[in-house]
Parts: structure tokens; C-alpha cells; sequence
């Protein structure tokens, strides 16, 4: 996983965690919803609050390949996580740089890992110009960005992740022209991750799948609120996610929370429904007006060989039953076993 995390994407690590056939090798920070650190701090607390131990969290690109960088702490709150507060990790972060992380283990182990990107690309961009078999070697990568003929959430055209490095993603893109259709990348962008538009009725079945009784998350309660669940993982999530609400609201979008990263990591352990059409995608990088404007020709209208698998449809209702019935056994398995609660 590489991530900016990020209260989506923190739901989409909790979620891969909550799987039991997943291995997660590793997982690598970006700047993009705060600064790398953070998110590298943000994981490993995660990982400790789920009981997770032996991960590696490694601090890739701290700024963007050509662009000043810019954070959305207004969005996700001054450490990435809302109103969330969790322990300082006991864990280290790796001493290894996030695109040595990306490059030694995709060779190590050829065919067998499926990258989950749900940041700006900036890593994986820096680890192509190091390896460029990457896209060959690895089992296939998910990524979560873009909108294509769709509205932007940053600028009218342009998605947050895009956006944050749009030299990065046009890197990406081009390395993966000319590809088989099964080494494509499957792209989940805004027209269909908007859809998993998480309410208070999906906080309240949370707490219920936990153990932990309903989870009350309400327009109608003080901003800032703090969570009372008897579970650690329902009442951070909850924190989080409040937080995120209440952006949306601020926006005229309603008491709603876009799971953007969630969806993708559900595509990615291929416990979702969707489909997929193929598309020859590049990215603007000049045009100070439309720059991280992703588009795509599903035509051939340029004569170019696909280099994208971009999500048409998906299934809201069953990719929260997905994201409540997984996180909620998770949950019950960290109160079973006692973890430490949120501070």
C-alpha cells in the first residue's frame, strides 16, 4: 500500500488488515493529506491499534516531482486522522526509503504483489524511473484518482491525489502504454469512489458489528464530538470520520463522507463488484487552467494502445456490507484480545 493517510485512507489500511488471506508486505507514505511523516506516524499507529506487528513503514517523496506541495489538513484534520487521536507508535519507521521498499520487494517476489496506491503517485512514479519492469513484475496495481468527464474535487476538472503531483501520474500512465490488458491499472476514480458515500447509518451498523452497540454519528450533535464505544477501533474510526462529515457538510455535499480509498482497497482484495472499461489515460501538466486534469479516450481517437482499466459501476450497498461485516470482526477480535484503547 502507498498511501497519504488520510481518513479514507485509513479506513481502506483497517479494511486490509481486517482480511485474513491478505498479506501486506509493506506500506509506504507520500505527502498529500499532510506531510509523509505523519502519514508514516498515522500507519503505525493504525497498525498498532489493530494488533498488527511487523510491518514495514517506510517515508517515501516528501514534496511533489515539480510542483510545490500542498496539504489538505482543512479536510482531514492537522495530523490526517480528524478528531481521531491514537498513542505514539512504539514502532520505528523503516530506515529504508519508501522506492527501495517499492523495488526490492516487487523483485524479490515477481508476479506476486498487487500495488494498492491510494495517494499521489509520487513514489511509484520514482520507483518506475528506477525499475521500469515495475509494471511487468508486479502482480497488478490499483489506483485510486482521477475523474474523467466528471467534476473534480480540487479543481473543476482535476482530483485531489492527481492534482497534489500531476507530473507523477503522467509518468505512471505512460509507462503502462503498450501493456497486455492484464498488467493495466485498475483506476478508481471520482465518477464511481463518490458513489461510497458513507452515512451515519453505516457508523451505527459499525458499532453493531463490533460488539460494541449502535455508533451514533449525527448531523444534529455538537462539532467535534468524541466517540464513547467500548471499542478502540469503532470509537477512532468514528472520530475520524465525524470530521470528515462535517466537511462534506461545510461544502453544501450533505452529512456524508466520500470512502474513496475504501473502494479501492475492497477492488483491490477483490471483494467488490464492479466494471471496468479500457482507456488510453494522460494527464495535463501544462495548462495552469486544467493542469491534473486526467482524460481519457476510450475511442482510440489518439491511435494509442490502451494503458488503463477505469472503473465504470460498482456496488455501494454491498461494498459497505463488505467494509462493516470485515472491519467489525476486526474490531471484536482487538476487544476480545484487549488491545489498548484510543487516547
Amino acid at each position: 500500500m502507498d498511501v497519504d493517510t488520510g481518513i479514507d485512507d485509513a479506513l481502506a489500511l483497517v479494511y486490509v488488515l481486517s482480511r485474513p488471506e491478505v498479506h501486506l508486505q509493506a506500506i509506504t507514505c507520500t505527502a498529500g493529506n499532510v506531510g509523509a511523516r505523519q502519514v508514516a506516524l498515522n500507519n503505525l499507529a493504525l497498525l498498532e491499534l489493530c494488533g498488527r506487528q511487523g510491518v514495514e513503514v517506510a517515508v517515501g517523496a516528501e514534496v511533489p516531482l515539480e510542483i510545490p506541495l500542498v496539504t489538505t489538513e482543512e479536510t482531514h484534520g492537522p495530523q490526517g486522522i480528524g478528531y481521531a487521536e491514537l498513542p505514539a507508535p512504539a514502532a520505528g519507521i523503516s530506515p529504508r526509503h519508501a522506492v527501495d521498499v517499492w523495488v526490492d520487494e516487487v523483485r524479490a517476489h515477481p508476479g506476486d504483489i498487487t500495488g494498492l496506491v491510494t495517494g499521489p503517485l509520487t513514489n511509484f512514479a520514482l520507483a518506475l524511473r528506477r525499475e521500469p519492469e515495475l509494471p511487468r513484475l508486479l502482480k497488478g496495481l490499483v489506483i485510486m484518482g482521477g475523474s474523467f468527464y466528471y467534476q473534480g474535487n480540487t479543481t473543476p476538472t482535476a482530483e485531489w491525489n492527481t492534482s497534489v503531483d500531476p507530473h507523477a501520474a503522467k509518468e505512471v500512465f505512460a509507462a503502462y502504454r503498450g501493456l497486455p490488458e492484464d498488467k493495466l491499472p485498475l483506476v478508481c476514480a471520482l465518477e464511481t469512489t463518490e458513489r461510497i458515500e458513507m452515512l451515519p447509518e453505516h457508523l451505527r451498523r459499525l458499532g453493531e458489528a463490533a460488539g460494541a452497540g449502535p455508533e451514533l454519528v449525527l448531523p444534529d450533535q455538537p462539532e467535534g464530538l468524541r466517540s464513547a464505544s467500548t471499542s478502540p477501533l469503532v470509537a477512532c474510526l468514528s472520530d475520524a470520520i465525524r470530521f470528515y462529515m462535517e466537511f462534506h457538510r461545510l461544502y453544501d455535499q450533505g452529512y456524508v463522507a466520500h470512502m474513496h480509498d475504501a473502494f479501492a482497497a475492497c477492488a483491490a482484495v477483490g471483494r467488490t463488484p464492479f466494471t471496468a472499461r479500457l482507456a488510453t489515460v494522460d494527464v495535463e501538466t501544462a495548462s495552469p487552467l486544467l493542469i491534473g486534469t486526467t482524460v481519457a479516450d476510450f475511442r482510440g481517437l489518439w491511435g494509442l494502445p490502451p494503458n488503463a482499466r477505469i472503473v465504470a459501476s460498482n456496488d455501494p450497498e454491498q461494498c459497505f456490507g463488505e467494509l462493516i461485516s470485515s472491519v467489525g470482526a476486526l474490531a471484536r477480535r482487538i476487544t476480545s484480545a484487549g488491545a489498548p484503547a484510543t487516547g
